[in-house]
């Protein structure tokens, strides 16, 4: 097993922040971090001299490559140590063609300045920003194998999904003067070469991709610290660092939850009630949100009717027109050409293509869902929709700006002509437009009175809590003032027209204080509730229980999770039928660390990984081990081979020793029988 990172960059770019390299902070970046081989990959540019310079100064192997902006994303292309001038004279090409920060080459480009692609490794941003796009992935297919990913969490997902590249990490680090912190993200390969063909072959191979020199694990530290990537339990004495182990993968690891000791105890009881109530209204305007989405686009496609205005304009059309059918007399030249009567283009609406595109966007970053979204749509395909509906909005806002222009047109053109002329004009109307927003209006009321219908919207188990949403008709007047609590308003008037949809909404447009954009939530009532296993409101204590679920779960949207001792605030029965069997779950997904002194966590839940810290006093100073290994390992082991006993620290970790576990289970026995 070899660890690589073929993405780091050592020379200012126009594309590039400013910085000043150091060989030296290189050096003690790759001997910190046991590297065996690295890529020197700068945006756009290839520094052929200072590549040899770090070549003959590191003992590694160093190959050549450049960061290129290829259309709207970043690809890795890295070359073997052959042929060195010939890559640098194509390299010469892209720094050529791309100027600056905003430029890029388009794929017609690239192949043109690289020809054979099959020399090289080919690595692009894949689950990380800027990415690729589709179609040059499609384009490129035949060469590229693995992508790079910006996450522990996008790495597990990717690695375990198909039809998808080999998932790499690197650390993107520059090697700057002043940099004294050294990210751990590093890939591993299953190969003992570093030759240029080996780690082309694993690149091509998910299986022979992984975070640490153990498979299913990561290394967590830079002094080469491995972890699981499922279920980690970490025990010892008090004051041993447990928590002190916490904080620092706090600090060395991004987007991390930590649920800390006594975080979601309850102990104001006005405070905590008022806490939930808060966290309760908080996940009721989500779900509005999401539930009235598409009925806030139709409020907004009827918002402007106003059907007292129509019917006016109607009236003015047919006297204007009935009194130039009765004045043909007084047609002149100047009456007779077309533009004298000639009405408007209408302007097509874009906002309904405009909320599709933002939907399909929504699906393609949206990450708590992603596996579900996966499972059931590519996600090639998605940005392939978004890229094609982005092209026909631009294709029908084009086909506007003409239609205004030659509105400009006509209408200087039929003043020019009404000026001059004696005959009567005939009012502009459109009877279509007259037509649609009638029919719109229709259409409106049925979808509100549909809306109206009490169902259940939402319903969510969570380990015996259910998380129910329910939609009803407002009763009273008094129940709009609490949507956006806005009590200095008065909203009888309004309530009073409830009944009629479209008078209702000419209503509540009446009040002052009430924004445009927030109307649609004043048509149908939606309540959420938590319910505990007997379908009745949660207690103070259910509170707490259900807040510790449901961080757990949110965790998702994280890339690790740390818990430290959640038995400091609940009891053995609902950790091991709750907690437990939820954590689980989790670790499938992302990375769970969890400091116990409990058996029922720690060893009833069965982790992948166990982990002791221990403190000891070494002249005197407080030093702090960290003893690691799978469950099964008779002894465990720091990261410079010191061994403890896994059996005798564990027992004297979560059961107080030996004896009392013994007498315990002694007075069980005799209990039982």
């Amino acid at each position: 097993m070899i660890k690589t990172d073929l993405h780091i960059h050592t020379v200012n770019s126009v594309s590039d922040h400013d910085f000043v390299f150091s060989m030296e902070v290189l050096s003690e970046y790759i001997n910190s971090q046991s590297l065996d081989c690295i890529a020197i990959t700068n945006h756009n540019i290839f520094d052929m001299e200072q590549y040899l310079e770090i070549k003959n100064n590191i003992e590694i192997t160093v190959f050549p490559g450049i960061e290129i902006d290829l259309g709207k994303g970043h690809l890795l292309l890295i070359s073997s140590e052959e042929e060195l001038s010939d890559f640098n004279g194509r390299c010469q090409k892209v720094s050529d063609r791309i100027g600056s920060a905003n430029n890029s080459i388009s794929i017609e480009e690239f192949r043109e300045i690289f020809t054979d692609l099959e020399k090289y490794i080919l690595i692009p941003h894949f689950d990380k920003s800027p990415e690729i796009e589709p179609q040059i992935l499609e384009d490129l297919k035949d060469y590229i194998k693995s992508g790079e990913v910006s996450s522990l969490k996008k790495f597990i997902y990717r690695k375990k999904k198909d039809d998808t590249l080999t998932p790499v990490v690197f650390s993107d680090a520059r090697m700057k003067v002043g940099l004294n912190k050294f990210p751990v993200k590093q890939t591993y390969l299953a190969t003992e070469s570093t030759d240029f063909a080996a780690i082309k072959y694993c690149l091509r191979d998910k299986n022979k991709v992984h975070l640490a020199y153990k498979e299913d694990h990561f290394q967590i530290f830079d002094n080469g610290q491995q972890i699981s990537l499922g279920l980690n339990v970490v025990f010892g004495e008090r004051s041993s660092g447990k928590t002190v182990f916490l904080d620092s993968i706090m600090e060395q690891v991004d987007n991390v939850k930590y649920i800390k000791q006594f975080q979601l105890l309850e102990r104001d009881e006005e405070a905590s009630k008022k806490a939930f109530t808060d966290m309760l209204s908080a996940d009721q305007n989500s779900i509005a949100r999401e539930y009235l989405y598409e009925f806030e686009r139709v409020i907004n496609d009827v918002n402007d009717i106003d059907l007292k205005s129509n019917d006016d304009q109607l009236s003015l059309f047919l006297e204007s027109l009935m009194k130039a059918a009765s004045e043909k007399e007084n047609e002149d030249s100047f009456s007779k050409p077309v533009l004298f009567r000639e009405n408007q283009f209408s302007l097509e609406k874009l906002e309904s293509l405009e909320g599709l595109i933002s939907s399909v966007e929504v699906l393609i970053t949206n990450t708590e869902y992603k596996e579900v979204i996966d499972r059931h749509i590519d996600q090639i395909k998605l940005k392939s929709l978004v890229s094609e509906l982005i092209e026909t909005y631009r294709a029908k806002y084009e086909k506007n700006l003409m239609k205004h222009w030659v509105n400009d047109v006509i209408l200087s053109t039929k003043n020019g002509l009404v000026s001059r002329s004696a005959a009567t004009v005939i009012e502009d109307f459109s009877l279509e437009k007259y037509i649609i927003e009638k029919d719109s209006i229709r259409q409106f009321e049925e979808i509100v009175n549909l809306l109206k219908v009490p169902r259940r919207i939402a319903s969510n188990d969570i380990q015996g809590f259910k998380m129910v949403a329910d939609t009803s008709i407002f009763n009273r007047a008094g129940e709009l003032k609490g949507i956006l609590g806005k009590r200095e308003s008065s909203f009888s008037a309004a309530f009073g027209k409830y009944e009629n949809p479209y008078e209702y909404l000419q209503e509540l447009k009446s009040i002052s204080l009430l924004p445009v954009t927030e109307i649609h939530k004043y048509f149908v009532n939606i309540k959420y509730k938590i319910l505990n296993k007997h379908g009745l409101g949660v207690s103070g204590g259910e509170r707490s229980e259900f807040n510790l679920l449901r961080e757990i779960r949110n965790a998702l949207q994280y890339d690790l999770l740390l818990i430290d001792e959640p038995e400091s605030s609940f009891d053995n029965l609902f950790l091991k039928n709750s907690v437990n069997k939820l954590l689980k779950e989790i670790s499938e997904k992302i990375p769970v660390v969890i400091v116990t002194h409990n058996s029922t966590i720690g060893a009833s839940i069965q982790p992948n990984f166990l982990i002791h810290t221990k403190r000891e006093i070494i002249e005197k100073t407080p030093v702090f081990k960290v003893f690691s290994g799978l469950p099964t390992d008779k002894e465990l082991v720091t990261v410079d081979g010191e061994t403890i006993m896994n059996y005798s620290s564990l027992i004297d970790s979560l059961e107080a020793g030996e004896k009392p576990y013994t007498d315990r289970r002694n007075t069980y026995e005799t209990l039982k029988s």
